[in-house]
């Protein structure tokens, strides 16, 4: 590997030689610190078989490491300052594809398929921009693409969210429905002096894995899970009544399910909603309102 990138020194060197700077607009701030990158890419690439797709290689920090571990490494950017700096700073690296497409309007399914074909595991790998995380992670997670693993880094305070656990301060209908498709690992939390520039938040990185679930109509299933959230001091009785219309609907769906109708949504776990759904499905048949 040629002069690591994701070092303070060597950061400040590539953007004066290219005369760049972060853009806010983008969300960019360039990790500096190699320890933090390294052990992002060993944790994103997960077979000695592996493509990554990347989402916004930056300067090409991580990128650089996540070369050194998987066979194929595809990035996708739009900053159109950043073609001429790769092809500097990932001059060494032979198994790199840079694609200037924005990854929210990529199709996903038949960029997957070409390496699935060719017997590839496909992960997805980003140091993502605080305000576009959930965007992203939702294009993924509702695509049919088959993609083995997702590892991220973002705000911790968006991360803290999904993957809380119920009764803490964090679980809310996002926490729910990511953990109804995936299984969500935390790797590591990353303080924000490893940024230049410092952001004003911290950060951390995720894992998500792609699970097997209940067959569900999903549309259905997490509209009713949003609805029971939308008042977060109310009672589940309370906020389940608009998702019913009707109250006396509601306390015999939440009695049928074995549900407190007195207690708070962030009390109930995964299997709780999903047994509170099948009974309301049964009983109802009438469209959850979000």
């Amino acid at each position: 590997m040629k002069k690591v990138i994701a070092t303070p020194s060597v950061t400040k060197e590539i953007l004066e030689r290219h005369s760049l700077f972060a853009k806010k607009s983008y969300g960019q701030n360039f990790l500096v610190e190699s320890g933090v990158v390294d052990k992002i890419a060993r944790h994103a690439v997960i077979s000695d078989h592996c493509v990554v797709f990347e989402i916004g290689p930056g300067i090409g920090a991580l990128t650089q490491f996540l070369c050194a571990y998987a066979k194929e490494v595809v990035s996708f950017e739009i900053d159109e300052r950043l073609p001429a700096v790769l092809a500097d700073t990932l001059a060494e690296e032979t198994n790199f594809t840079l694609v200037m497409e924005d990854f929210l309007q990529v199709d996903l399914e038949t960029w997957v398929q070409r390496y699935r074909e060719k017997g590839y595991d496909v992960v997805i790998a980003a140091n993502l921009p605080y305000y576009i995380t959930t965007p992203i992670l939702f294009k993924i997670f509702e695509s049919d693409a088959k993609i083995d693993a997702i590892t991220v880094m973002m705000q911790k305070e968006v991360a803290d969210r999904f993957y809380a656990k119920p009764g803490s301060k964090d679980y809310n209908a996002l926490s729910v429905i990511t953990q109804f498709r995936c299984s969500v690992h935390p790797v590591m939390k990353v303080p924000r002096n490893v940024f230049m520039p410092k952001p004003n938040v911290d950060s951390a990185v995720l894992q998500f894995r792609f699970i097997e679930h209940l067959p569900v109509d999903e549309d259905r299933f997490f509209a009713m899970v949003k609805a029971c959230f939308a008042m977060r001091r109310k009672t589940i009785l309370n906020n389940f009544s608009a998702c019913c219309k009707n109250k006396e609907m509601a306390e015999r769906i939440l009695e049928q399910a074995g549900i407190a109708p007195n207690i708070r949504s962030e009390q109930l776990d995964l299997p709780a909603f999903l047994h509170l759904y099948e009974v309301y499905e049964h009983e109802s048949g009438s469209k959850c309102e979000n």
